[in-house]
């Protein structure tokens, strides 16, 4: 049994190297898939905190994404940002973001609102954030929100606020849908909130 299990294990794990060695030769022919394929295992999971294997990996996402895998520029702007490198991030993450990649546009809105490397846009974040959210972010849903409650490039409006509340609350955010039950039930006249322990106190 141990022994049929060991042969097993080798087979696996020799087709496991055979696989990489035919990554690495076609990325060598310049397949850009088979470069981001390659590069995967060596950015990922335990390796990533490797940083001789990462940046061996990101060698190859770099080549893949010039190569024109779009999965690779992915990649390229995540680990760019991860690494506070927020000015060279910033083209891949908005031809990213352009494609519907929710992190990406998540990324450009924190680096306009908090003016990372640049100069802070308060029109450009809500912009960037709303795209996120129209992708199911309820984080990018709740700063939204609080762009328009506090007047951040936008006039005041606590109608578009509650709406980004809800938003993030049907992204399975709970704080959206704690902020929006309690603006709803205000709308509704119905008292939330500490005033309303305290009152029950004496009744």
């Amino acid at each position: 049994m141990f022994q049929k299990l060991l042969v097993i294990v080798l087979f696996g794990f020799t087709v496991l190297q055979s696989n990489e060695s035919n990554l690495k030769s076609q990325c060598d022919d310049s397949n850009a898939t088979a470069c981001y394929m390659y590069a995967l295992p060596m950015i990922s999971g335990d390796n990533a905190k490797i940083q001789d294997v990462k940046e061996k990996g990101m060698s190859f996402i770099r080549k893949a994404c010039i190569l024109g895998e779009e999965r690779a520029c992915d990649k390229m702007g995540d680990n760019y940002y991860q690494d506070e490198n927020y000015r060279i991030a910033m083209p891949y993450l908005e031809k990213s973001c352009a494609r519907g990649i929710k992190f990406a546009c998540e990324a450009m809105g924190t680096i306009f609102r908090d003016g990372h490397d640049i100069r802070a846009d308060d029109v450009k974040s809500r912009e960037f954030y709303e795209k996120a959210c129209a992708l199911k972010s309820g984080d990018a849903c709740f700063s939204v929100a609080i762009i328009y409650r506090g007047g951040f490039g936008v006039e005041k409006n606590r109608a578009q606020e509650k709406a980004f509340y809800k938003k993030g609350c049907d992204a399975e955010l709970k704080v959206g849908c704690d902020r929006f039950k309690e603006l709803d039930n205000e709308d509704k006249g119905i008292e939330t909130g500490l005033w309303v322990s305290i009152k029950a106190w004496f009744k």
